[in-house]
């Protein structure tokens, strides 16, 4: 099995396939050979489950994930990779590769037939540029799986992870918490890649919820998303002005809707808690309103 951490091997393979790295991908393959294995460890790969990865790159997470669980699906844009991952993965008989763009993939009919009987993680090391639409793909699609273990930008990693009602948070944040319970695991430094990125990793675990943390009282989830959206729309004002202004209502009656929530009218969106958020939800769109 090649040691994909490995500098020589890594530049022995670029070489050997005339493989270039794309900076528009997102492409910087991990040279700390004690990463990966954490990775694959702290995920729950085994041999009751499958895993599904994105982005495998080399095939350096992929190996310490094929090591453990019964199957592992590797979802990879780039057309040149295929070639390169035959030649990593070619000790592997429980690997499947899949030359697609993960955004556009039917990824309920992946698991049902790829994975019948398993328990079903995600395990991957994100491209940067692409993080949040996955991660939301993934949640929003209510996918059968356990978990997702993703690393990411050490600032995206406290922006997903941030509680709502900290300064942090943003409307990924809530989104996350509303289908998963986040935390960072443990950070990755740049000199981590190669190439060396200009930023810090660190690698994220998201236990996906059974129920939503809050009660939407007859509101649908569409109209609880689009209202987070608006009001972190215009962070700097206050949630009365940006609701105003993203929900196209008028004040005199977000204003006492505010109240009914037991939210200050000059608060910003990011200190509200998620409970604020979901009496908020409540009060406009709730059954009583309609």
């Amino acid at each position: 099995m090649k040691k994909l951490s490995d500098l020589n091997t890594i530049k022995s393979l670029l070489t050997r396939h005339g493989f270039q790295f794309s900076k528009a991908l997102g492409q910087n393959f991990l040279i700390d050979p004690t990463v990966c294995p954490r990775m694959a460890q702290a995920c729950g790969a085994g041999e009751d489950t499958g895993v599904i990865e994105v982005g495998p790159g080399f095939g350096v997470l992929t190996q310490e994930l094929a090591s453990r669980a019964n199957k592992v699906v590797a979802i990879e844009l780039d057309k040149r990779l295929p070639a390169v991952l035959a030649e990593t993965l070619a000790d592997f008989d429980n690997v499947t590769v899949i030359n697609e763009d993960v955004m556009k993939l039917d990824l309920h009919g992946l698991i049902r037939h790829d994975f019948a009987g398993l328990q079903v993680l995600v395990c991957a090391n994100l491209p940067y540029y692409i993080t949040s639409p996955v991660i939301m793909k993934l949640l929003e699609e209510r996918l059968p799986i356990q978990s997702l273990t993703v690393m990411v930008q050490k600032e995206a990693a406290v922006r997903i992870c941030s509680q709502p009602g900290k300064r942090e948070c943003g409307a990924v944040s809530v989104a996350v918490q509303y289908y998963a319970e986040p935390e960072i695991l443990f950070d990755v430094p740049r000199d981590s890649f190669y190439p060396a990125p200009n930023v810090d990793s660190a690698v994220i675990r998201l236990k996906i919820r059974k129920e939503p943390p809050i009660d939407l009282g007859g509101a649908t989830e569409a109209q609880f998303f689009r209202m987070v959206h608006a009001a972190f729309g215009q962070r700097r004002k206050t949630v009365l002005n940006a609701l105003s202004a993203g929900l196209s209502q008028d004040k005199a009656s977000l204003s006492q809707a505010l109240e009914q929530a037991g939210i200050r009218s000059n608060a910003r969106a990011e200190q509200l808690t998620m409970e604020q958020f979901g009496a908020l939800c409540r009060t406009l769109f709730g059954s009583a309103n309609g």
